[in-house]
């Protein structure tokens, strides 16, 4: 029966410093520096794959190894499976009983209703922005002039994406995007 930890930041600006030493009893510890909305957390599927009959999987917070209801509960039938404890040392959770689970099943709900709101609210952050005329996105680095330009040279001078790339300083979407343009 091992102990195997799981540690995630979502940017490599952020340290892992403090879920590590809270993982420090750890058999074994996975970790990772990448948002939890990515779909292939491939320390997390490692982590995972790893864990035997009787492990207990353990997290510093429910956020850190899931972000949607959904992906939590994918988990948790997973561990549920092979037989692993899940231990959330943040919020005192432990899967191997009745309790446990049910606190676990109740802040997952939480954790997904707070990021809808989250997500409700910041919707309608921009969408009142944008009437007010705030501008979102980078802005552009050709003029009117040179985009009919980079237009003329792409349909009537046959100039490949890769030359206009290199003439312009322009990425490869960058190029469609002004070709694109009306």
């Amino acid at each position: 029966m091992a102990l195997v930890g799981y540690a995630r930041v979502s940017s490599v600006s952020q340290n892992l410093d403090i879920q590590l030493s809270k993982l420090s009893e750890c058999d074994k510890i996975f970790q990772e520096k990448i948002s939890g909305s990515i779909d292939t957390r491939q320390e997390l599927n490692q982590c995972l794959d790893y864990l035997r009959e009787g492990d207990t999987l353990m997290v510093t917070r429910l956020c850190r190894l899931a972000r949607s209801t959904l992906h939590l509960c994918k988990i948790a039938k997973l561990l549920e499976d092979k037989n692993v404890s899940l231990n959330v040392i943040d919020q005192n959770i432990n899967t191997s009983d009745a309790t446990g689970r049910l606190l676990f099943n109740m802040l997952g709900a939480i954790g997904q209703f707070e990021n809808e709101i989250r997500s409700e609210r910041q919707s309608e952050g921009i969408q009142s922005a944008k009437k007010k005329g705030v501008a979102f996105g980078r802005k552009k680095i050709l003029d009117q002039m040179d985009i009919e330009n980079l237009k003329y040279l792409r349909l009537n001078k046959n100039m490949t994406i890769k030359e206009l790339q290199i003439k312009y300083r322009l990425s490869k979407t960058s190029v469609y995007r002004y070709l694109k343009e009306d």
